[in-house]
């Protein structure tokens, strides 16, 4: 990585941000002849329509009014009052506690929009998880015409402060009743759908009833494409203690799963919606359509569930829920398994979030109100707890920077590829009398890299960082813009603004990587790739990632690059060189204890050493 390679990567920067703007450039410009080309057609086809002669408006004829007339008896004598619940004027109803607010619909007897009381969609409006233009609701019957009850219209049967029922009647004593109950601060709520009225209209051999539920996701956040990456369908089987998704995608994806399935999310970045069927829906259908990031809602969520059917079901019994992707609200639903939702990351990653960071978070939040100083406290928190791996592995890399002219002796002793193991048993040797371990200053790093990828888990799906201001961002859960680009405007790989915690965290990590470079035992013409790879591919790359990311999560790695500077400097203060380098002296002095595997490793070394020089005969042999 020379200078012309660095010439030439900027060089290559510099047209792809060229072409980036001549290409949105063109694009305004033909965007804008559209707009006048389609603004021109309008106006054609509004005078046409205008200027066209009235269609002439011929009445029925008896023969039709009498075969319509016939239909429709023919009908109520199949479907009893039910057939003329297909037509009528929506009501919509409410229930609230101190959480949320449910409207219902007397079309389909659902759920027609919650709003969520303690949180506010970015910009300051009422937050939605869905809206009665955004939702269905309806089971699909065979009575013994197919019907789906979401598009008939049902009778307020009964209301009460926390709970309100639906029916849905055929006669005076068949009818299906559809009951709902919320709690006192609860995001769970009870939903049964009771049949013990409805046995005799109800076709004998059907063997299942289909649920249909679709809903619409409104775009709650700042950036669509961050809010999207976290936004899916979630489901679980029973007895597993962990949840499936249909991934993430900015295309249409669907899934059918022939198992059963406990309970089904449709999950958005912070909040989700649940329906709970611990008996099990069985053949399910799932599906989301992504809309463009133009539109103002994210994806369209789609769930056909099955549930079983038999003469003798009375009744079905349901759980709902509709709140934040917050773990411990989540969590407190044992049994449920919701706390998987919120993804911290698999294995010892998710052990640090659950265990260490989530409980250091919420303590902290009982007391301070600002999350930017309270993920500075965590930031500092941490570092004092990896402070012994953080000295540990100073020294380490201090110890191997004071044996570099012992090292580069025995490079010029052993010049030649056939020497290599020679050389390797002649370091091996003296990093024994020295004291030093090749690997003290890995193992630390790597210890605490289940830290670093916690955090990169953690920060952006931390509800507790939604619209929670610090400095000049103005919410922490999302990207901090200091400048936005012109509209059409965008760089590739980057975005259309620039995130000064971005910045600022790409830059700290330049002035950490070069320090730590500056103290590393091995020379630049040795490592020339990993140093251009450490001081300006690494800040590049993440300036380039992050710059859609969370700002807590970069104010995050900003601080923790800062105390790295700042415990560098400390440890070169109170480390001194020359002691150290005396001690290594006295540690050559004294007799090395080899252990087994040390002596194990010293055999095998001897023997491929053997076996190498033997080879080497042989071939000289045959010349």
């Amino acid at each position: 990585m020379n200078k012309n390679t660095l010439i030439g990567l900027l060089l290559i920067g510099v047209i792809l941000f060229g072409f980036s703007w001549y290409n949105n450039k063109q694009y305004q410009e033909q965007q804008a002849v559209r707009d006048k080309q389609a603004r021109e057609q309008f106006v054609r086809d509004s005078t046409a329509r205008a200027n066209a002669p009235k269609p002439e408006v011929i009445a029925p004829s008896a023969e039709l009014l009498a075969a319509d007339s016939l239909r429709k008896a023919q009908e109520e004598k199949a479907l009893g009052e039910i057939a003329r619940a297909k037509t009528g004027t929506q009501e919509l109803t409410t229930l609230e506690n101190d959480l949320f607010v449910i409207t219902f619909s007397n079309r389909g007897g659902r759920i027609a929009a919650v709003e969520l009381k303690d949180y506010k969609k970015y910009g300051g409006d009422p937050l939605m998880l869905f809206t009665d233009k955004g939702s269905k609701f309806g089971l699909q019957l065979y009575i013994p015409e197919l019907i789906n009850t979401g598009d008939l219209y049902f009778t307020l049967a009964n209301k009460t402060e926390n709970s309100i029922s639906y029916r849905l009647a055929a006669d005076s004593a068949n009818y299906i009743e559809f009951n709902y109950a919320i709690q006192k601060d609860n995001y769970m709520m009870d939903f049964s759908v009771d049949l013990s009225h409805f046995k005799g209209r109800l076709a004998q051999n059907q063997p299942d009833i289909k649920l249909d539920w679709n809903i619409v996701s409104p775009q709650e956040e700042k950036g669509f494409q961050n809010e999207n990456q976290y936004t899916t369908v979630a489901y679980r089987f029973p007895g597993v203690d962990g949840i499936e998704e249909l991934g993430v995608s900015d295309k249409d994806k669907s899934e059918e799963i022939p198992t059963k399935v406990e309970w089904v999310a449709f999950k958005q970045q912070f909040f989700s919606s649940i329906i709970v069927y611990k008996d099990g829906f069985v053949n399910n259908k799932l599906a989301f359509n992504t809309f463009p990031p133009t539109d103002k809602n994210i994806k369209d969520f789609s769930a056909q569930l099955t549930l079983p059917y038999t003469p003798e079901t009375m009744k079905y019994d349901f759980n709902l829920y509709f709140g934040p992707n917050k773990f411990t609200t989540l969590n407190s639903y044992e049994g449920m398994y919701f706390e998987k939702l919120v993804p911290l990351g698999w294995g010892i990653f998710g052990w640090v979030n659950r265990w260490l960071v989530i409980p250091i978070f919420d303590f902290l939040s009982k007391y301070i109100v600002n999350m930017g100083i309270i993920i500075l406290i965590l930031t500092l928190i941490i570092k004092i707890i990896i402070l012994p791996l953080t000295y540990k592995s100073y020294l380490s890399t201090a110890k191997m920077r004071l044996l570099k002219p012992d090292i580069e002796k025995l490079s010029e002793k052993y010049p030649k590829k056939e020497d290599a193991m020679k050389k390797q048993q002649a370091m091996m040797e003296l990093y024994k009398k020295a004291g030093v371990s090749p690997m003290g200053g890995c193992i630390p790093m790597l210890i605490q890299l289940p830290i670093l990828f916690a955090m990169f888990r953690f920060f952006p799906t931390a509800i507790e960082l939604r619209g929670k201001s610090f400095l000049w961002a103005e919410d922490l859960s999302s990207y901090d813009s200091i400048w936005t680009f012109p509209d059409g405007f965008s760089i590739p790989f980057y975005g259309d603004h620039i995130s000064l915690f971005t910045l600022l965290m790409a830059v700290s990590l330049y002035l950490t990587s070069k320090i730590n470079y500056a103290q590393q035992p091995m020379s630049s013409n040795q490592m020339p790739g990993m140093k251009f790879m450490m001081l300006y591919m690494m800040p590049i790359m993440l300036l380039l990632w992050f710059n859609n990311y969370s700002a807590g999560l970069s104010w995050y790695y900003l601080l923790s690059n800062i105390i790295t500077l700042g415990q560098t400097y400390l440890f070169r203060f109170a480390v001194s060189d020359d002691k150290l380098h005396q001690q290594m002296k006295e540690n050559a002095k004294k007799p090395v204890k080899k252990s087994k595997w040390a002596e194990r490793i010293e055999q095998m070394q001897k023997q491929a050493q053997a076996q190498q020089s033997t080879n080497q005969q042989a071939r000289n042999k045959k010349k």
